[in-house]
């Protein structure tokens, strides 16, 4: 998935809004002995229905949203019903009205919030089931309600699955390693190099059997996972047994800032295979690093080719996933966004330096590979610098911004849709391999040559493809059957890229495969 981190700026707004009566008779509502919300309910909701009303791709009527958020407390008690006529909020429990509240104007975010505090007000006055409601479960419900009517990418994390989604994309402070639970213990499956956990001497197999002197027995990996992890530069102390050993030590780490690895390497004959899990903050630098650490080993052959495998990949950051394209290209368009919000206006140009100095690259894709992953993959084909394989991708050509509560948990909110460089929409259409290998199981004879027989119906495919604009969903999904969308994380594509760098003449006829397009075009 694709995202831009913004952290929403909340208005100040004078409480106006009069919740019984006005153009119409006042209605009584039952009395209220206690606030049953808490007190910065208000504020968080306006806070989101603000972000939604403003930067959502699409113009949204924030009093039908509300309404369908409100629908949501039903998943807390289903005798709660709420409904709307042509100037009143309706809450109805078991078959007979509670309350009406007047509606707010249309644009009106600071009002709708008022509405649905006052609504939830009334709701835990009625209902017993709400009255045992957190005020998160409140959020989760109005929130998951309220985005479920836009789209399936938009959602709201909730304070603590929200700092989860941030350590994903920005680091987390720890030690650095990777780990299974056994017997009450962490064993350690794996060091991060430059890590704490590595200057320590931690290695494979080593047991972790004490956090702070707390025993990890009926702990699972999300509580041990907390315990490990602490603000940059705190320290946590832990009772480890080296492997093959049987007396514990002590030993005191200070925690630092660490970046889940999503790239990884392998050389074979010469061939740089790296594998790219997802984009976070880091992804671009580690494979610029990985490259040159590749080409600059002593005693070894050059370089023959790169395998870029992005299957399995479901994205990340935006702009990571163009900074690996522009490892790649020297110049011409990485990908643009469009949508309604003006921040969401961008075409990423390329201008760097060819980290690869033009070796050839085969890039991996499957029905898996989504959002980040897709721009990187189409922005290297469509400049004619890489031939892509395997199947068509999953299709996700959204981008989504994250706004920050003042709940501190997160809103991922849809705002903008990005295109190929050659200008077709990748949304429900997604990257087409110029070598397609959906349905096989093993390499047909003749390796991979027999993969380019079909070659004059590739081109007048890949030609409709890229069409630009948004083609009709009928259309999308005829091309998409020309390739079939499937998983694929099976060693066939990695050997058939290696194969294909191999042999420079094939690569060269599938990598014209594209230019061909592009002169039918002119």
């Amino acid at each position: 998935m694709i995202f831009f981190a913004i952290r929403t700026h909340i208005l100040t707004v004078a409480l106006g809004l009069i919740l019984a009566g006005c153009a119409s008779p006042a209605v009584k509502l039952p009395p209220l002995e206690q606030k049953l919300v808490g007190s910065n309910a208000e504020e968080v909701f306006e806070a989101g229905f603000s972000a939604i009303f403003d930067k959502y791709i699409d113009p949204v009527q924030i009093g039908r949203v509300t309404l369908e958020g409100l629908k949501g407390l039903s998943t807390i008690d289903s005798s709660l019903n709420f409904s709307r006529d042509d100037s009143h909020v309706i809450f109805g429990f078991e078959g007979r009205e509670v309350a009406r509240l007047q509606s707010p104007a249309p644009d009106d975010t600071s009002g709708w919030a008022k509405i649905t505090v006052a609504m939830a007000e009334h709701a835990k006055a009625t209902s017993a089931e709400m009255r045992q409601a957190t005020d998160e479960q409140m959020f989760e419900a109005v929130f998951d309600g309220v985005l479920s009517d836009l789209d399936a990418f938009s959602r709201y994390a909730g304070a603590e699955d929200a700092r989860r989604n941030r350590a994903k994309r920005d680091g987390f402070g720890g030690i650095g390693i990777r780990f299974k639970l056994s017997n009450s213990a962490v064993v350690i499956s794996k060091v991060i190099e430059n890590t704490p956990a590595d200057k320590a001497g931690f290695k494979t197999g080593d047991r972790i059997v004490l956090i702070d002197g707390v025993s990890l027995t009926s702990k699972n990996i999300t509580v041990v996972s907390d315990m490990l992890r602490g603000p940059t530069r705190s320290k946590v102390n832990l009772e480890v047994i080296a492997k093959d050993q049987k007396r514990s030590r002590k030993v005191t780490l200070e925690r630092a800032h660490i970046v889940s690895e999503t790239v990884f390497a392998s050389k074979r004959d010469n061939i740089l295979y790296l594998g790219i899990r997802s984009f976070n903050q880091d992804t671009a630098h580690s494979l610029a690093k990985k490259i040159e650490l590749a080409q600059h080993q002593k005693d070894s052959p050059p370089l023959e080719g790169l395998i870029l495998d992005l299957r399995g990949n479901p994205g990340g950051l935006l702009k990571q996933s163009v900074k690996a394209a522009d490892l790649f290209l020297t110049e011409g368009q990485i990908v643009s966004t469009r949508g309604r919000h003006t921040d969401s206006l961008h075409t990423y140009e390329a201008g760097g330096s060819d980290l690869a100095g033009g070796l050839p690259i085969v890039v991996l894709v499957d029905g898996k590979s989504a959002s980040a992953a897709e721009i990187l993959a189409a922005a290297l084909q469509d400049q004619e610098r890489a031939v892509v394989m395997g199947t068509t991708s999953y299709g996700k050509g959204t981008v989504q911004t994250v706004l920050r509560l003042p709940n501190d948990g997160e809103i991922t909110l849809t705002w903008s849709r990005f295109m190929a460089p050659s200008g077709y929409v990748l949304h429900g259409l997604g990257i087409r391999p110029v070598i397609c290998t959906s349905g096989l199981t093993k390499l047909p004879k003749g390796r991979i040559s027999s993969f380019l027989e079909a070659s004059a119906e590739t081109v007048a495919t890949l030609h409709d493809w890229r069409t630009p604009g948004m083609q009709p969903r009928e259309r999308r999904d005829t091309l998409r059957r020309s390739c079939p969308s499937q998983r694929r994380l099976k060693s066939l594509e990695i050997e058939a890229a290696r194969n294909l760098l191999q042999e420079k003449a094939l690569y060269g006829r599938a990598l014209d495969l594209t230019t061909q397009h592009a002169l039918i075009d002119k």
